[in-house]
């Protein structure tokens, strides 16, 4: 087992991927472009490894950011994600890569790369509903997309691709202006990012928000590693 050095270096040459439930991408702090492969419910955290080094064979990298669509806590997946296959959890990923490995999850390391100060919440509209707080350059993820909304139902049920594939988009964008409006008012912050796949779906946005970028995860891969004032 590879013991980790997570101390943070302006020098360090990040590797950061973007871990989703149709592709997997990578790309450099030293530049060039993204790569992605394809990924699916059946890829395994071992097979998601072999993935990354393929697209990064020729690359050089000291240490790796890692965006997973799941749970995180102290740089490990806490279960398998839901839209990919099995045996993520307890892999080394460090001993696999053969360099330093921070872990986080999808939606927080988007958050990061999205913030710009103060108190920012993240919700990533896609498959389901990512949601992330930054405040005052403490991250934290947050599970609330399972909390009960109406009906017995979550609020990422309101707002998932399932729901607006189902009841047209007019529908599910009166469901995610609401939903953002109750979040906000619980969460006090000064303002909201909406990022993920779906917000090209929205014509408009809801009060003090402003549009995401999926590119933007990379920036926040990079900053996990670079940023001395980030907390994690």
């Amino acid at each position: 087992m590879m013991s980790q050095d997570t101390s943070k270096s302006a020098a360090h040459t990040v590797l950061a991927i973007d871990i989703g439930g149709s592709h997997v991408k990578i790309r450099s702090s030293a530049g060039g472009e993204e790569k992605k492969t394809d990924s699916g419910k059946a890829m395994s955290g071992a097979e998601m490894v072999a993935a990354v080094k393929a697209m990064a064979k020729g690359m050089t990298y000291d240490v790796i950011a890692m965006g997973y669509p799941g749970p995180v806590v102290h740089d490990k997946p806490l279960r398998d994600p839901v839209n990919l296959g099995e045996g993520w959890v307890g892999l080394d990923y460090a001993d696999a890569f053969g360099c330093p490995v921070r872990i986080v999850n999808d939606a927080l390391m988007q958050a990061i790369g999205s913030y710009q100060g103060g108190r920012m919440l993240f919700l990533g509209l896609g498959t389901g509903l990512g949601a992330a707080m930054i405040v005052e350059n403490v991250a934290q993820p947050m599970e609330i997309a399972h909390l009960p909304y109406r009906k017995g139902r979550s609020y990422e049920h309101y707002v998932a691709e399932a729901y607006r594939e189902k009841k047209g988009n007019k529908k599910w964008h009166k469901r995610v202006f609401d939903v953002v409006g109750l979040l906000t008012a619980a969460l006090e912050p000064d303002y909201v990012v909406i990022g993920g796949g779906n917000v090209e779906k929205l014509d408009k946005l809801p009060p003090r928000c402003r549009r995401g970028d999926n590119a933007l995860a990379f920036d926040g891969g990079f900053r996990l590693w670079k940023d001395e004032r980030l907390i994690v």
